[in-house]
């Protein structure tokens, strides 16, 4: 296992899954692929399936219609598997908190699944590029 960590800290393959987002997240996950900030310099690559990823990058509130799709695209990720929950809507539900549509917590959907995930979390409305490039790297500077 002590490869495969290595790997993860070096060179993390991330796949990006929204579950209900307004889509600032989304705009600022995009942000990270621009040669502004170029995160492809540090290792990180975004991956079309969850097969190829090592991390999950989840932005939005966990929705009712989207909490079995997220927990499905966690049991495919290869495991050790980190999960970067980004922005304050996945971690406590933002201004969509009494919404009718909100299941919970992103944690919580993935937790029903594997109760040991690895979680890292980036708050912000939207967070920054470089916040998240710092949260990245220090969660995986943990491992």
């Amino acid at each position: 296992m002590g490869f495969t960590r290595w790997g993860l800290k070096r060179s993390p393959w991330v796949y990006h899954v929204n579950t209900g987002a307004c889509n600032n997240c989304d705009i600022e996950v995009v942000d990270l692929l621009t040669p502004r900030f170029d995160v492809e310099r540090y290792g990180i690559q975004l991956v079309g399936t969850p097969r190829h990823a090592d991390a999950l990058l989840v932005t939005g509130i966990c929705t009712r219609q989207c909490r079995p799709r997220l927990q499905e695209v966690y049991r495919q990720t290869p495991k050790p598997c980190v999960v970067f929950v980004i922005g304050v809507c996945a971690l406590t539900g933002g201004i969509f908190h009494d919404a009718y549509h909100r299941w919970g917590r992103v944690d919580d959907a993935i937790r029903e699944v594997d109760p040991n995930a690895i979680f890292a979390y980036i708050p912000g409305c939207p967070p920054k590029p470089e916040a998240m490039i710092l949260g990245v790297k220090k969660a995986l500077a943990m491992l």
